[in-house]
């Protein structure tokens, strides 16, 4: 248990149902879904609908979504991919013919075609046991007559001034008249976003991807030179997948399999596994020192080698070998940091919410929803309020590469839900935003949850760092003491503050024995857990 005496949030306790997301309006959607008899699914969709009008920097409906789900707490886990694809004329060749390099955030090529409604329509349908249009009744209700920006979100709009600017559309909805962002506690509405998620609960996903909306969407983008077509979004179908998983102190930790980077976060655990907690808890120059030259070879192999299992050989079981993850361990060098690891040329993923939930018959889903970066692609669509992503920027464009763009293939993902179990049933939803942080931050809160014996706030609340895989620096929070800092620079590294706070995460631990729920939520973000 925490002390007292100091600054900081208590973990939430309850016995019938949870939900713990980044922002308290999407968080008092979920319980309330749960509260009227609507599964742990409804509570999530219901919550993550809520985000995408009052968290409108780090996630939307123009964007992408995957879910875990465990009916009853069972191991025979639902996992769902709905990540979008690129459309039918995206080749490298066209690239390469019309003289473009890389994939920049701002341009209409970083837009993949949004997976985000169908899968929400499919899970619902599938899993759920309200109407769609129910559940996106709250969120339409905040878009339609307004919402108060929050403190976490008021930070993400003012630093998003610029990339709104570029787009009139979005200039129009997220600044004001003065051409400012809308600041801390000003009331904000989004009437277009209200009529168009109004309209996806009458229609389910083919209010989206076809009729009136679509053609808002592809008509803007074919404008700014995109190669979307209606038949791209016309055929937009995520598709559930089979979860992948390995074991760590006694648990069985699962994620959805690539095109994200789950296998990363199990990579990291793999490696971890094998190295002692040691004493003075998880801030320590020797274990700082260690998780990070543990991240950077992981991330190096994520940047060499994943991509869309549909199109590419994506070396699953090599990452998760206990042989590669004792040939990672063993070139760690205590005293220095490792010289620097091969150059790569790829994307940095920034924005995301998730969503922890649990009812009271213990079905369990841990759900995650993107634009990519703030505001994604800075796009939106003029008729019908939606922001677009920018998940295309996840694509290399070297035609040698596996994570080469192609005609209909999906990008390398960022964003992973996961969940545990241990003795045959699930315990415990969690997930880390925070784009190329996610895989390490899984680690991170695992192991502070399982080596140091930190409760599920706690593990969020404790300070945080991470190496950068594109520049080689490690973002390093201000609560990190001085003298670890001093020790790190000695070892070789290079130090820097992040522009914001490092990630966000929620998570609900469930204690089987007692029949009660433990909910934590990142202080880094608006958020916070509720139970009933």
């Amino acid at each position: 248990m925490r002390d007292l005496e100091q600054p900081g949030r208590s973990p939430v306790l309850s016995t019938n149902g949870m939900a713990a997301t980044s922002h308290p309006l999407s968080t008092q959607a979920a319980v309330k879904v749960l509260q009227d008899g609507g599964n742990a699914l409804d509570a999530a969709v219901a919550a993550c609908a809520v985000q995408c009008v009052v968290e409108p920097e780090s996630t939307g409906i123009g964007g992408d979504c995957f879910c875990l789900y465990a009916p009853k707490a069972s191991t025979d886990i639902v996992a769902y991919n709905g990540s979008g694809r690129a459309p039918g004329a995206a080749t490298a060749q066209w690239y390469a013919d019309n003289g473009i390099t890389e994939i920049e955030q701002q341009s209409p090529h970083s837009v993949t075609i949004p997976g985000a409604i169908d899968a929400w329509d499919t899970l619902v349908r599938d899993h759920g046991s309200r109407p769609l249009a129910e559940l996106l009744a709250p969120a339409i209700d905040f878009a339609r007559n307004g919402y108060p920006i929050a403190s976490r979100v008021s930070v993400d709009f003012a630093s998003q001034r610029e990339h709104l600017r570029h787009d009139e559309n979005a200039a129009k909805v997220f600044l004001r008249e003065d051409g400012e962002p809308y600041a801390h506690g000003q009331l904000h509405r989004q009437p277009a976003l209200a009529d168009t998620m109004q309209h996806i609960g009458e229609t389910g996903r083919d209010g989206f991807y076809t009729g009136s909306v679509a053609e808002d969407i592809v008509s803007h983008l074919q404008s700014k030179g995109g190669l979307h077509t209606l038949d791209d979004f016309a055929g937009m179908k995520g598709e559930y997948v089979t979860p992948i998983s390995t074991e760590f102190r006694g648990n069985t930790v699962y994620q959805c399999p690539p095109n994200g980077q789950g296998v990363i976060a199990l990579m990291l655990l793999n490696v971890m596994s094998g190295i002692e907690a040691g004493e003075g808890g998880p801030v320590t120059l020797e274990r700082v020192h260690r998780e990070i030259e543990a991240g950077r070879l992981a991330y190096r192999d994520r940047n060499l080698f994943l991509a869309d299992p549909g199109q590419s050989d994506v070396p699953v079981d090599w990452f998760l070998s206990e042989e590669h993850a004792a040939e990672t361990r063993a070139v760690i060098d205590d005293a220095r940091a490792l010289d620097p690891l091969p150059d790569f040329s790829g994307p940095q993923h920034k924005s995301t919410v998730y969503i922890s939930v649990v009812d009271k018959d213990r079905n369990v889903c841990s759900f995650i929803n993107t634009l990519f970066h703030n505001f994604g692609s800075g796009l939106m669509a003029p008729k019908s309020g939606v922001m677009l992503h920018n998940r295309g920027q996840g694509f290399v464009l070297d035609p040698d590469h596996p994570n080469c763009i192609a005609p209909g293939k999906r990008p390398l993902h960022t964003i992973i839900p996961g969940m545990v179990a241990s003795g045959g049933r699930v315990v415990m939803p969690y997930g880390v935003m925070g784009g190329e942080y996610q895989a390490f931050g899984h680690m991170q809160f695992l192991t502070r949850l399982c080596d140091y014996g930190l409760d599920v706030q706690q593990a969020q609340d404790a300070p945080r760092f991470f190496p950068d895989p594109f520049t080689g620096e490690v973002e390093v929070e201000g609560t990190i003491p001085a003298d670890i800092l001093a020790g790190l620079e000695s070892k070789g590294h290079k130090l820097v503050r992040p522009a914001k706070p490092i990630g966000g995460s929620q998570a609900i631990w469930i204690d089987w024995d007692e029949g009660v729920l433990m909910g934590g939520s990142d202080p880094r973000k608006d958020g916070c857990a509720i139970g009933y």
